[in-house]
């Protein structure tokens, strides 16, 4: 199982939906792959030790 596989059937546990139901034909963890590599991708891309990352509630 690669990472993109395991990380789109934790997004598909995270919503409470079922991994393996048929969603349009396919498993439904499949629906979360393009979420799952825009999170692998940004996980990926960390930013170097000493800048900052803007988000909602602020600087981290």
């Amino acid at each position: 199982m690669t990472r993109i596989e395991r990380a789109a059937r934790a997004l598909c546990r995270f919503h409470k939906l079922p991994e393996n139901t048929k969603f349009e034909g396919r498993p439904m963890w499949e629906s979360y792959v393009d979420e799952a590599i825009a999170v692998i991708a940004a996980i990926d891309d960390e930013p170097k030790p000493g800048k900052s990352i803007e988000n909602k509630r602020g600087t981290m």
